[in-house]
């Protein structure tokens, strides 16, 4: 479920003790775990289904509280999916002393969603090597947002920076 960074961070520390947990209570645990450290992700009730240093893949249900005047999911519910789960694979993997900033976030939304939404956020080697070492940097974080129908209702670019977290 989940696989630690090549330094371990607060993050990644605090996800390494869900896991003595049944596979089946994780998810639900760990989703109000971040939904505390992040607010606005509680208020959305994102769930997490996995977070690895690779990968992390988030889920929205399409209910009332997050919807629009069309009974979809909102469009800045969209974007909240698409920025939690491209921040938390950065927040991951990046050392407890930096302080991670999204740069730029560009949606474009291309048909009407279908029922519930999944966001699967990725980082190659040689981008998770750049998080780790550099004091700091910037990533496009790839990321794919798919509804219940299968369709990819929206396209995303993500583009995350750090810097140190003390100014000198």
């Amino acid at each position: 479920m989940s696989t630690a960074p090549a330094r371990p961070n607060q993050l990644s520390r605090t996800l390494s003790k869900f896991q003595g947990l049944p596979a089946g209570l994780r998810p639900a645990l760990m989703s109000f775990l971040l939904g505390n450290i992040v607010p606005f992700v509680g208020t959305a009730s994102l769930r997490f289904d996995e977070i690895s240093s690779q990968r992390v893949v988030v889920r929205i249900r399409n209910r009332r509280k997050v919807q629009n005047h069309i009974k979809g999911v909102h469009a800045a519910a969209m974007a909240l999916l698409a920025e939690t789960a491209t921040g938390f694979c950065v927040g991951v993997n990046l050392p407890d002393d930096k302080l991670p900033l999204i740069k730029s976030l560009k949606v474009d939304y291309l048909k009407r969603s279908q029922g519930d939404m999944t966001a699967v956020a990725q980082l190659r080697p040689d981008q998770i090597q750049q998080i780790t070492t550099q004091d700091k940097g910037e990533v496009t974080v790839p990321v794919s947002i798919t509804d219940d129908s299968g369709g990819e209702p929206i396209q995303c670019e993500m583009v995350w920076a750090w810097v140190p977290k003390v100014r000198r």
